[in-house]
C-alpha cells in the first residue's frame, strides 16, 4: 500500500470532471450541483468564448447539428443550445464555495473568465490551466489570489522533473497537473519541495483514488465525484 504523504496544501481537493458525468450529461448546470450533493469539494470544467465575448463551459468547444458542426466562437451567447452554461450561469447556480479548475481551451476566453471571476466568483479558490507555460508567465500578476497551473505530462519535461518544478517557482505558476500514471509519491515530494501544488487527472476507481490521496496529491480529478468524496472520508477518518 502506498505510504501516506502529507499534502502541501491545508485540505486535499476532490474535482467533479466535467461535474458528476459519470451520472448526469457533462459541463451542464444539472451535472455540476449533483456533483457538489455528491460530496466534490471542486468542480472542473473547460473554457470557451463567444463571438459576443462571453466565457461558456463545454469540453470540446464545438455545437453540433444535423447539418454541420461549428465551433463556439461562431454563435452569440443567446445563440447556444440552453444545456452549454456560461461561467456567470456557474457561479450563480452552484455559488463560490467549490474550488474551481477551468481548462482555458480557447485563450480568447481568458479575459472573460478573469472578469466573471473577480466580479461574481472567488479568485482564492480558482485554478487557471493551460499546457503553455508562456501563456500563463504572461498572467502572472493579474489573476490576483487565482492560481495558475501548467497542464503537462511527465515526458514532456524535456530539463526533468526538479528543473521542471524551479521553473515553475521562479515563473509564479503555483501548480503542476499530470494524468495519474505519471505520478508517484517520490515525484510529488520532489514539487512539494519547491512549493509547487500537484494535481492529478483520469482517477475514477477507489483503490485508485485512494492511492493518489495517499501519495499526498493536492487535488485529484475524476468524474465518479460520490467515490472520491467517500475515499478522502475514509482516508480521514
Amino acid at each position: 500500500m502506498q505510504e501516506r504523504i502529507s499534502p502541501l496544501i491545508d485540505a486535499q481537493i476532490t474535482f467533479a470532471h466535467r461535474g458528476a458525468r459519470a451520472h448526469l450529461q457533462e459541463n451542464t448546470i444539472a451535472a455540476f450541483e449533483l456533483a457538489l450533493r455528491l460530496g466534490a469539494i471542486g468542480l472542473e470544467s473547460d473554457t470557451w468564448i463567444t463571438r459576443d465575448g462571453v466565457a461558456v463551459l463545454d469540453h470540446d468547444g464545438i455545437v453540433k447539428s444535423r447539418l454541420r458542426n461549428k465551433p463556439i466562437s461562431d454563435f452569440n451567447r443567446a445563440e447556444l443550445p440552453d444545456w452549454i452554461p456560461s461561467l456567470g450561469d456557474l457561479y450563480q447556480r452552484c455559488g463560490t464555495d467549490a474550488h474551481l479548475s477551468l481548462d482555458i481551451k480557447d485563450v480568447n476566453s481568458m479575459d472573460d473568465v478573469v472578469h466573471t471571476m473577480f466580479t461574481r466568483g472567488n479568485p482564492n479558490k480558482t485554478w487557471l490551466c493551460h499546457p503553455d507555460l508562456a501563456f500563463l508567465e504572461s498572467w502572472v500578476g493579474r489573476v490576483h489570489g487565482a492560481h495558475l497551473v501548467h497542464s503537462t505530462r511527465l515526458k514532456a519535461m524535456s530539463l526533468g522533473p526538479e528543473r521542471h518544478a524551479a521553473m515553475l517557482r521562479d515563473k509564479g505558476v503555483s501548480t503542476v497537473n499530470m494524468p495519474f500514471p505519471d505520478w508517484n509519491g517520490g515525484l510529488v515530494a520532489l514539487f512539494h519541495r519547491f512549493d509547487i501544488y500537484c494535481f492529478g487527472w483520469n482517477l475514477q476507481y477507489p483503490e485508485v483514488l485512494t492511492t493518489g490521496l495517499r501519495m499526498g496529491l493536492d487535488g485529484i480529478f475524476s468524474d465518479w465525484p460520490d467515490r472520491a468524496s467517500d475515499a478522502l472520508r475514509t482516508l480521514n477518518a
